[in-house]
Formats: structure tokens, C-alpha cells, sequence
């Protein structure tokens, strides 16, 4: 896929996190990935490929085509991602075909006095497995902030009580530093140990409440012994616990356990989105898709939706927050419709993001209907006008540009996606050709612009245009039968009276409408060689005038010269210039050179 076709499409990929496929022509998956921003990610992919390793070429490069799915999160991103690559193995994947993970899970072992540790791998071994998590960091700091507040062992002993009453160990540094309770000696009993375990667990889940009351039942129990030190420090573990809960709430803590349903549809679907609130912490959620039928009416959708959703998640929540009321097989629940305070603002919260499905299903029917950007629908009108098999998404167009044959230059301007590509501009000084011969020159010219395109393998342009009529257009053919091009792109010519479009070997031309967006693209292109000719040309001429002047005098380098021109501003003040005020510029050697040149040549 070229840099011109991607940009077709560019503006119907969305800004939306989610997952992106690179297919070949036959339709097999080359290159999974994931996007915070998929429009951004693929862009990255067609800019400036100087900057891009050989891979990342050669994929663009075998690309036919490019699927995503947009999902509601870099998290859901990166879950697809992981299983499409698993599944597809695409040759363009490396990271997430061998066993290492992307996921990351804090496991609780199942072994007497449990580790708690992170990990990328799951086993089937009966240890409980909590994530996955997305940040390594924020991973690591939760179960640093465990083992601080808990005291759980690191080691990898076999901690069996024979081996533990056999006194098969010692207490390790992490017992001396207070990091560990030592239950390798038997200072912490198994019981005591997996209390700890279980706080760990509700921490995990978001029932922050127990752990605050198992702290504070350990810190009173500490205060009642006497034993005030164990006791500031529990009290500093609560304290340390209350920050993390902090930054972890994002609603009230006061709420406890409560599932979130909203709901939003068009005349085919209903999207029901699920929010799961654990202690002021959204634990879970969840957009569910619903197709309807033609008497569906909001209430029977949500309640069935509900349902469904508890038994998805295993809920057994005994209040639900619905936008409007609902009824339910369990009189046990208690249904809420919030009209203020912080439950309305989960209920809000849960509708921003069904609104946000049902506008990207949307988005995406319109995309698939094929909407046209403006530059797309002048390139298809053009591909019509011409009677082209391809889009011209990148064409080129020459002209000539000489004064009685002195100075003989060419330019190729290069039009991406209907636009300059003014990087991709290239001007020539034809060699082989001497005295007015516009024929000739175009010959050469475009003979040299497509041999280096074919000796750099670098992408041939859908349309050549040539500034000029029959004869000129003929002498561009010549250039392109020699490299084998012909039948490989459009070459049409341009004749500047009645703005006729000539085709090779056809002598009748063609007339497009003088309103057409394609003939006005064509002018455009058209225009713009020319305007690149006569400045290059230009430029050349007054380069020219200086040599002769100047750079012919013995012993006056180019730099002379230009500080000169620089300092006196022409040739003619240079001349009119005194021996002392050219000396002041260049010394006086220089200056004698030059004066004594211009005198021999009076």
C-alpha cells in the first residue's frame, strides 16, 4: 500500500483506541497492533519513511489493506491484540508469539504461607491469579505496598510443617529488617499468615473497607497488649492504605456494591453498558450489543440485558442503578433511579460510554457506505474523465522552459492525493540537447525522471501529464517504450489554446467540461510545472550572468566573487568602484586582479 492510497482512506480511520490489521492481497493477516489512537498509530506508518527500519517497509510495502476494530480501552486494545496475534501468527509479529506475555497478574501460590508475586505466565495449579494489569509498575508498587503493609515472605523455601519443626531453616535478612515475620521458624503461625492472605485478596478486589477494619482491629489489639510501637506501626499501615484507597476511588467509598446499566440504541441494535462499583472502586465493565426486533421497547431490553450481564459477571449485587425504573424477578434488588448526588454520576458515567458505542457504530456505517473526502471524489471524476483502471492518487506533470535554446531546463512536478507534493518537485538542465528543441528535450527528461524511479524501485505515478501537444506528448512515449513502460501508466498531453486532452497514438482529443473539478486539477498540475520551470530557469540564467562576468577572472574564486556582489550589489557598480574600494573588500591583490581585468576587457 502507497503513502497516496493510505491517505484515501485516512480520514474515515478513527481517533478511538483499538486494534489495527495489515492483510496482504490475498486477505491473510501480515501485522497485528494496537492504538491509543488508531488514526495517529497508521499515519506513523505512511509519513516520512527515511525514518522507518527496512520491516516497517517492506510491511507498507505488502500491505493491500487495512482492517481495525475499535475497542473502549488501551486495556481492551491490548487483550485483542494478545489473542488475534496468538491466534493468526502473523510473520510481521514478533513480541507476542513466544510465551511472554504482555499481561501482567499478581498470583497468590497456592503452598502453605502463600507467596505473592508478579508474573506474565498463568498455570493451572490451583494459585489464584488477579489482573490482568496493563502498568508493570503501578504492579509492582501494589504488591510492595502488600508485602509493607502485611509482612508476606519472598523466599522459596518448601515451608512444610515437618520442615518447619525439624528447624530445616534460619531466619534470613528479610526477618531482621522487619520485611518478614519469619514463619520458617514458626514466629507466625499458618492461621495468622493466611488471614493476611485473605486482606490481600479483598485489597485485590476493591473491599477496602475489610482491610481498613482488619487493620484497625490489629492496631486496637496491640493497644489493649500494651504493645504501643507494634501499635503506631499498624496505625502507619492504615495510614499508608488510606492514601492508596485515595487514589484509587474514583467514586464515593460510602457506596459498597452496586451495578451501573444504561442504555442507548438506533432502529437495528441496543447497546447496554455495565459498570461493576465495589466500595467506591468500578471493578469491571462491559458494553453488551443487543439486536432488536421490531416491538422491542427500552424497558423489556434492559431488563433482559440485566440479567443476562449478573449472570455473565456472577453478581450478586443487592442494588442495581438503572436511568429509568425496571422490573426484576429478584425482589431482593433494589432498583434505583438516581436523580442527584454521587449515583447519578455513575449512572452519567455509564452513559457517556454507551453514547460513545452508539456514535462510533454510526461513524463506522458511514464509512462503510463509502462517504468521499473532496480529494477522493476529484480523483475519481479524473479517473472517469480519463477513462483511467486506477485512482490517480499520484500523478506527475513536465514541462520545458528555454530562451532562443539557451539555458535548456525541464521540471517534473509531483501531485499526491490531489495536492503539491512539493518535496517530491524535481528540476533538470538538459545535456544532451542544444538549440530550442522542445521534442528532444522532453525526451530526455523523462527518460532520466523514470529510470531512476525504476533503478530506486520507488512507486510509479498512475498519470503522467506532458505540457504540450502531439509532439511533445510523442517524444515522452519514445522515452517510456525504451524503459518498458508503456501500457504501465496514463500519459496523456495538454495543449494550451483549447485545453485538449491528447492521448498517444490517437489524434482525435479529448474535451473535458470546462467546469470540471478533473480539468481544473489537470490546469493545476499544469500550471505549477510551469511556474517551476521559469523560476529554475531563471535561476540558471542569472547564475550564468555572474560567471561570465566574474568567475572567468584568474585568481577570483567564488566566494570573491559573491562578497563582492555581495558588498557593491552589481556588476556595473563593481566597475564604477575605485582600486582603494575594492581593496577595502577583498584586499589588495584580489582588487588589482579584478580592476585590471575590467580594463583589458574596455
Amino acid at each position: 500500500m502507497t503513502t497516496e492510497q493510505f491517505r484515501l482512506i485516512s480520514p474515515r480511520i478513527p481517533t478511538e483506541p483499538g486494534i489495527y490489521k495489515f492483510l496482504d492481497d490475498e486477505g491473510h493477516i501480515l501485522y497485528v497492533g494496537k492504538a491509543k489512537n488508531l488514526r495517529n498509530r497508521l499515519n506513523s506508518y505512511f509519513g516520512d519513511k527515511n525514518t522507518h527500519t527496512a520491516k516497517t517497509r517492506a510491511l507498507t510495502r505488502n500491505a493491500h489493506n487495512i482492517e481495525f476494530t475499535i475497542v473502549d480501552s488501551e486495556h481492551d486494545a491490548l487483550l485483542l491484540e494478545n489473542t488475534l496475534i496468538k491466534k493468526n501468527q502473523p510473520r510481521y509479529n514478533v513480541m507476542l508469539k513466544d510465551e511472554k506475555s504482555p499481561l501482567i497478574y499478581i498470583c497468590i501460590k497456592k503452598e502453605r504461607f502463600p507467596r505473592v508475586f508478579v508474573t506474565r505466565k498463568v498455570f493451572r495449579d490451583g494459585s489464584v491469579y488477579l489482573g490482568p494489569y496493563l502498568s508493570k509498575q503501578r504492579v509492582h508498587g501494589i504488591v510492595e505496598l502488600m508485602r509493607k503493609l502485611f509482612q508476606l515472605r519472598t523466599c522459596t523455601l518448601n515451608l512444610s510443617a515437618d520442615n518447619i519443626s525439624k528447624g530445616k531453616f534460619k531466619p534470613c535478612l528479610e526477618y531482621h529488617i522487619k520485611n518478614c515475620a519469619a514463619p520458617c521458624i514458626a514466629l507466625e503461625t499458618e492461621e495468622a499468615y493466611n488471614r493476611k492472605i485473605e486482606q490481600i485478596k479483598n485489597m485485590l478486589k476493591g473491599n477496602f473497607a475489610a482491610v481498613k477494619n482488619h487493620l484497625r482491629e490489629e492496631m486496637q489489639h496491640y493497644a489493649e497488649e500494651l504493645n504501643f510501637e507494634q501499635a503506631q506501626l499498624t496505625k502507619d499501615k492504615l495510614a499508608l492504605f488510606e492514601d492508596y484507597q485515595g487514589k484509587s476511588t474514583v467514586v464515593n467509598p460510602n457506596i459498597k456494591d452496586v451495578d451501573v446499566f444504561s442504555i442507548a440504541s438506533d432502529e437495528k441494535e441496543a447497546f447496554v453498558n455495565y459498570l461493576k462499583v465495589v466500595n467506591g472502586a468500578i471493578m469491571n465493565t462491559y458494553t453488551l450489543t443487543l439486536t432488536k426486533n421490531l416491538d422491542d421497547e427500552p424497558e423489556t431490553l434492559l431488563t433482559y440485558a440485566v440479567g443476562m450481564l449478573q449472570e455473565k459477571f456472577n453478581s450478586i449485587t443487592p442494588e442495581i442503578i438503572v436511568p429509568f425504573s425496571i422490573a426484576l424477578t429478584d425482589e431482593n434488588v433494589t432498583v434505583t433511579v438516581p436523580k442527584i448526588g454521587d449515583k447519578k454520576k455513575l449512572l452519567e458515567l455509564s452513559e457517556k460510554n454507551v453514547q460513545y458505542h452508539l456514535l462510533q457504530k454510526r461513524k463506522d456505517e458511514m464509512n462503510r457506505a463509502g462517504k468521499q473526502t473532496p480529494a477522493e471524489r476529484i480523483l475519481r471524476t479524473l479517473q472517469q474523465d480519463l477513462n483511467m483502471e486506477a485512482v490517480p492518487i499520484h500523478l506527475e506533470c513536465f514541462d520545458n522552459s528555454n530562451i532562443h535554446g539557451t539555458n535548456p531546463v525541464s521540471s517534473c512536478v509531483v501531485f499526491k492525493n490531489a495536492k503539491p507534493s512539493k518535496r517530491d518537485y524535481r528540476h533538470y538542465n538538459v545535456k544532451t540537447v542544444e538549440g530550442p528543441n522542445d521534442f528532444a528535450s522532453m525526451e530526455e527528461v523523462v527518460y532520466r525522471r523514470y529510470k531512476r524511479l525504476l533503478e530506486e524501485e520507488q512507486p510509479l505515478p498512475q498519470l503522467v501529464i506532458i505540457d504540450g501537444g502531439k509532439g511533445q506528448l510523442s517524444s515522452a512515449m519514445k522515452s517510456l517504450r525504451t524503459l518498458g513502460l508503456e501500457g504501465r501508466m496514463t500519459v496523456v498531453g495538454i495543449a494550451k489554446k483549447l485545453e485538449e486532452i491528447y492521448y498517444p497514438d490517437d489524434p482525435t482529443p479529448l474535451h473535458i467540461n470546462k467546469k470540471s473539478e478533473s480539468l481544473k486539477l489537470i490546469q493545476q498540475a499544469r500550471n505549477e510545472a510551469h511556474r517551476f520551470a521559469i523560476t529554475f530557469h531563471r535561476d540558471q540564467r542569472s547564475r550564468n550572468f555572474i560567471k561570465t562576468e566574474l568567475d572567468e577572472i584568474p585568481g577570483i574564486g567564488e566566494k570573491t566573487a559573491q562578497k563582492l556582489l555581495t558588498h557593491f550589489g552589481s556588476v556595473t557598480r563593481l566597475k564604477g568602484a575605485t582600486l582603494e574600494d575594492v581593496e577595502k573588500v577583498v584586499g589588495k591583490a584580489a582588487a588589482g586582479k579584478v580592476k585590471k581585468w575590467f580594463e583589458n576587457a574596455e
